[in-house]
């Protein structure tokens, strides 16, 4: 292996130690690579040393012209920078997108206000029917409830019998209707909420660009 450094060197010096290193690695089957450390200075060699595995460099050929370039080994400061910039970057592409799009499909704020009405009427009237269905299943439920108390381990009467299986199977497909249906209705609400804030920023959105458009 062999690095050296050139800062100060004459140029025709710098060429013959080049010339003789891009040979060494021609020779070899290597690659030829030239690198700027922390200081600023620049190395060529036929290989990285370890001190300066995280420096992205130039691969070059045989006349010392860079081909290609290799990074570095990135470490975890580095990653987490680049993820973060990656992200802003594509934060920055999504919200011009949806800049266009609402510019595009809106001609007034009173358009966005009636597509967020008609979406919300019908989330209501989704609602509107889990919850009576909801209210069926609680009735439900309660009958077999009130069943349930004659028997075993529930009723306190002398003599009462086991609750029959039929009865307990009924029972635990009716608990786990309920909790579903619960469910169902609280995903429900949520998406009502989420109509809101969606179109909420989108009016907001909305205005902010007409203000700055061009008339």
């Amino acid at each position: 292996m062999s690095c050296w450094s050139a800062k100060m060197m004459l140029p025709a010096l710098m060429l013959a130690l080049l010339t003789g290193v891009a040979d060494a690695a021609s020779d070899t089957g290597g690659k030829l690579y030239r690198w700027v450390d922390k200081n600023g200075q620049v190395h060529y060699g036929d290989s990285i040393p370890p001190e300066y595995a995280e420096q992205d460099r130039d691969v070059l050929n045989k006349h010392g012209v860079a081909v290609g370039r290799e990074e570095g080994i990135v470490t975890p400061e580095e990653a987490r920078a680049k993820a973060a910039a990656d992200k802003a970057a594509k934060d920055i592409r999504l919200q011009k997108q949806r800049d266009r799009t609402l510019l595009q499909i809106y001609q007034s704020e009173e358009e966005i206000e009636v597509l967020r009405d008609r979406r919300l009427e019908l989330i209501e009237a989704q609602l509107t029917i889990q919850q009576q269905a909801l209210a069926n299943l609680r009735a439900r439920h309660g009958q077999l409830e009130k069943q349930a108390s004659r028997f075993l381990p529930r009723s306190m009467e002398p003599g009462a019998e086991p609750i029959p299986d039929e009865l307990r199977l009924d029972l635990q497909r009716s608990t786990s209707d309920l909790v579903t249906q619960e469910q169902n209705l609280e995903r429900k609400r949520l998406e009502r909420e989420t109509i809101r804030a969606t179109f909420g920023a989108d009016i907001k959105r909305f205005n902010e660009l007409r203000a700055v458009a061009p008339r």
